[in-house]
């Protein structure tokens, strides 16, 4: 396992996530992942599975300050009050009294970003959270972000994946000393189908998933989560850091974007998008 350093934060490069996870699942797979060698569990208060996640965690044997957990705090609760009260619950849930991440879920212009930003904050002087990001924001919202917090901004959580272009972000990412958070890596799993990672995945004697997941992890700020129900295929996630690709196969992966590649933009909540260049 190795990490990223994001403006103070130091975050496990390779983090396991709840997406769409049924509780019963959660409390069997996430102690399976942290036995496997996950460090770094991902959650949000919208995939209703935090307080499995919290027993999971609890029951795991590994101690609550070797794990890196992040939740994301839903859109409508981004009012001052409302965020404070959904973020003790969140903490209720969890069993636990700090998260080491928590991040606005989605923009919503409906709370002016200022009590957004400033609430994000108030949680994190309160010693409820350690770090502050932000997820499926551009680069515009990642620059008022980073304009009105007080606290460092650590990640944007993105949509990211072969088939997705993501420079713009990622280089404005950068220059703000922000990581970023790939979700979706396996494109709702178009990439195992993919004769070009096909072929580095039998050339390294590794899976396409495990292809992806190090495309995504070697290259500089990049954080990537990954997601299973299944105990050998989460220990096979995790195999990810006992090879390299190598320039030549990295750029054969980033020629796999396309244009309309996104798979992620839900009327109401995406912003309008960076265009790739």
């Amino acid at each position: 396992m190795h990490n990223v350093t994001a403006n103070g934060a130091t975050i496990p490069a390779l983090g396991f996530g709840t997406f769409r996870m049924p509780g019963p699942d959660v409390l069997r797979i996430v102690p399976h992942a942290l036995k496997v060698g996950f460090r770094h569990v991902d959650t949000a208060q919208i995939y209703g599975n935090e307080a499995e996640v919290g027993e999971a965690i609890v029951n795991s044997g590994v101690a609550r300050g070797d794990i890196f957990l992040t939740t994301k705090v839903w859109v409508e609760n981004y009012r001052h009050d409302a965020f404070l009260a959904s973020v003790d619950e969140s903490l209720k849930k969890l069993k636990t009294d700090y998260v080491d991440l928590l991040l606005l879920h989605w923009p919503n212009e409906a709370v002016s970003f200022a009590e957004q930003i400033g609430a994000l904050n108030a949680v994190k002087e309160a010693g409820k959270v350690r770090h502050i990001g932000v997820s499926n924001f551009n680069t515009d919202l990642m620059a008022e972000s980073v304009k009105l917090s007080k606290a460092p901004i650590v990640t944007n959580q993105i949509e990211y994946h072969p088939y997705l272009n993501q420079d713009i972000v990622i280089g404005a990412a950068r220059k703000a000393g922000m990581a970023i958070t790939g979700y979706y890596s396996m494109a709702d799993g178009k990439v195992f189908t993919d004769p070009v990672l096909k072929d580095i995945a039998a050339r390294h004697g590794k899976s396409v998933a495990q292809v992806v997941l190090r495309w995504l992890v070697q290259q500089d700020g990049v954080i990537a989560l990954s997601k299973t129900v299944g105990e050998a295929r989460a220990a096979e996630n995790f195999a990810i850091f006992d090879f390299a690709l190598s320039t030549d196969e990295i750029a054969a992966i980033h020629g796999l974007a396309k244009t309309d590649g996104r798979i992620v933009s839900p009327d109401g909540l995406a912003p309008v998008w960076d265009k790739a260049a």
